[in-house]
């Protein structure tokens, strides 16, 4: 019987091994690794003793194990939430915050990785590699190599949705490494953030009447759930192309495809949808122009390593007290301060 007396659990698995190591190499925490194999009654009896729930990314977790107000009311003692990467749009953060549990990401984790995703999209999209590939598998026919002429990033303009951790990776590459001209939209960050992340700041709109290419890489909240539709697609330039990496939910499916059937622009490199996974007949996987890609821009080895990592160490501030790194609700701090100290028996931080 373990004389631990934190409890943190989490399904199935972490991202890597590291995170578990990392817990299990701490005093004082019980680490549970439950399964939604178990008998459910199990997994609740563990879950109503925690005091942290790592959670699984969104297309993972299963009912009736969502962090949302059930599971909170039925659980008392839990202090925290803890997402894999970066996205928390699983998490019902107003419910969290008036019950003073705390709501933490690992943004920055994934960055690098997401930034070469959308690279690498960029370069396979403008040099037709994808059109050429699929091409010659279906053999000879009446089409030559001239019919796949590609265009280069260099001087080519940019704009990015997002200037945060992912988008000021894909600035410092795209204009850093091949020269493009790097417009952002962002209405958190200052002038000053602009420039320090080498973007020049532009409206939303600007965005998709000025680009070659469009990256998405803000996160889904209320605000940006819908953001993109029929009307941005329809200012973009016939030479320009489309690329989310973001969250599904953020720009419709369908007015996509529609644009696309029109020859409207010129492609797109798709990892997200709503849902998860899209079906085999989803009318994006129809074009040849089009890149999809399952939800894996920030599935890397190095990625992995890195999300784990900074999940345990940011349970470890988070049950010695401290304030965690990467608070999504700091509204939540002062009420959780008072459950820290009624659970936990000692103080957190001011």
């Amino acid at each position: 019987m373990t004389t631990k007396s934190i409890n943190l659990v989490c399904f199935e698995k972490w991202m890597d091994p590291v995170g578990e190591d990392i817990i299990n190499g701490a005093d004082g925490i019980d680490l549970q690794m439950l399964s939604f194999a178990n008998p459910e009654d199990g997994n609740w009896e563990a879950l109503v003793a925690a005091h942290g729930y790592q959670l699984l990314p969104t297309y993972e977790i299963q009912e009736p194990f969502f962090p949302k107000k059930p599971l909170i009311d039925r659980c008392p003692n839990l202090l925290a939430f803890s997402v894999t990467g970066a996205g928390y749009d699983m998490i019902d953060v107003d419910a969290c915050t008036e019950a003073g549990i705390l709501v933490v990401n690992q943004t920055g984790a994934n960055a690098v990785s997401v930034a070469q995703h959308v690279l690498g999209m960029m370069l396979v999209l403008s040099k037709q590699i994808v059109q050429g590939d699929r091409q010659m598998r279906r053999g000879p026919g009446d089409w030559g190599r001239w019919d796949f002429k590609g265009k280069e990033l260099t001087g080519r303009t940019i704009g990015i949705i997002g200037l945060g951790n992912v988008g000021r990776q894909v600035a410092a590459l795209t204009g850093g490494v091949f020269g493009m001209k790097v417009l952002a939209y962002d209405p958190y960050i200052t002038d000053q953030d602009f420039k320090d992340r080498g973007a020049e700041a532009a409206g939303f709109d600007d965005i998709f009447r000025q680009s070659d290419f469009v990256s998405v890489n803000c996160p889904l909240t209320e605000e940006t759930a819908n953001m993109i539709g029929d009307a941005q697609y329809r200012m973009m330039k016939p030479t320009a192309y489309f690329i989310t990496t973001a969250r599904g939910g953020i720009q419709d499916e369908a007015a996509l495809a529609r644009v696309l059937s029109e020859d409207l622009i010129a492609g797109a490199g798709v990892d997200v949808f709503n849902p998860e996974p899209p079906p085999a007949d989803h009318p994006l996987m129809a074009f040849d122009n089009v890149i999809i890609s399952p939800h894996v821009a920030g599935i890397t080895d190095d990625c992995l390593y890195n999300m784990a990592e900074y999940a345990a160490h940011q349970w470890l501030a988070i049950f010695k007290g401290e304030r965690p790194p990467r608070l999504i609700n700091p509204e939540a701090w002062p009420k959780y301060r008072d459950r820290f100290k009624a659970i936990i028996g000692h103080a957190a931080e001011e």
